[in-house]
């Protein structure tokens, strides 16, 4: 038997019984019997006419039951939209950037520190602080990844756009909802498809863009630890980093963190956002 679409189904008939209680056909099919008549008293019974109730039949009354209350409810997510500057504060004083919710891009070369900069940054703030890396992002595509290492081909680029607007995409719901993003990629200043501009259009004008430039010495010590292929060889990390060095003179703020461990270039970060925040970046 078929059913509606969003009708009740009738219980289920176990075997040797007929329908449960409380479900009837709604009239007797092909070959049906028709209604089956009452079996026969036993001997002796004295009961009360055909359509009446039995005087003081008992009858189980069960409560009702109350609805069991939602734990959680529905929470309501405010849509992600484009993030804005953050406020200046209102008084003379710098502003306090552990406290503040903020959208902060970490720019810088393969062996930079960006990753572990950011996931250090995040862990310490006085806010709610995610981490989004986009190499992390590009590497969700496991059948296909189209690996710039390989050749920076049309495959190639359409994933990093790709992982880029999922980033951008990420970052705004999380603003939206109290929590802060700092990013990191690989942004060249002379290269407009991994540019800023894509980042400033999927995330706003409220990104607050750093560079994080060390040494060459130290960037090749760095890219010689990693594995798999996270790891270049040296002449593309020279490569690299003599292009990221056109980030001088662009106006944008600029760590050198080859003498400084992973906290104090998080205290110099927070620093250099101050500094942001009361005076934003042409970019």
């Amino acid at each position: 038997m078929q059913h509606a679409v969003g009708a009740p189904l009738p219980p289920p008939h176990q075997p040797g019984q007929g329908p449960a209680v409380g479900w009837s056909p709604a009239g007797p099919g092909p070959g049906h019997p028709g209604p089956v008549p009452p079996p026969p008293h036993a001997p002796g019974f004295t009961g009360p006419p055909p359509g009446h109730a039995a005087p003081h039949a008992h009858v189980p009354q069960h409560a009702p039951v109350p609805p069991t209350p939602d734990t959680t409810g529905h929470v309501q997510l405010p849509p992600g939209g484009p993030v804005a500057m953050p406020s200046a504060p209102p008084t003379a004083g710098q502003a306090d950037p552990t406290s503040i919710t903020l959208a902060v891009l970490l720019i810088g070369p393969a062996g930079a520190g960006k990753t572990s900069v950011a996931k250090y940054w995040a862990a310490h703030r006085r806010v709610p602080t995610a981490h989004i890396s986009l190499d992390d992002v590009r590497e969700w595509v496991r059948s296909g990844f189209a690996d710039p290492q390989s050749g920076w081909n049309d495959h190639s680029e359409a994933q990093y756009r790709l992982a880029r607007r999922t980033c951008g995409f990420a970052a705004r719901n999380f603003l939206a909802n109290g929590i802060s993003c700092i990013l990191d990629d690989a942004v060249f200043p002379d290269r407009p498809v991994v540019g800023l501009g894509g980042w400033k259009r999927h995330v706003g004008p409220g990104l607050l863009p750093v560079v994080l430039l060390p040494g060459l010495e130290i960037v090749l010590e760095r890219n010689a630890e990693r594995s798999g292929n996270r790891r270049l060889t040296d002449e593309e990390v020279a490569r690299i980093h003599g292009r990221m060095a056109g980030w001088y003179g662009s106006g944008l703020p600029i760590i050198d963190n080859s003498q400084l461990d992973v906290p104090t270039t998080a205290r110099v970060l927070d620093d250099v956002l101050a500094r942001s925040i009361a005076s934003p970046p042409q970019w």
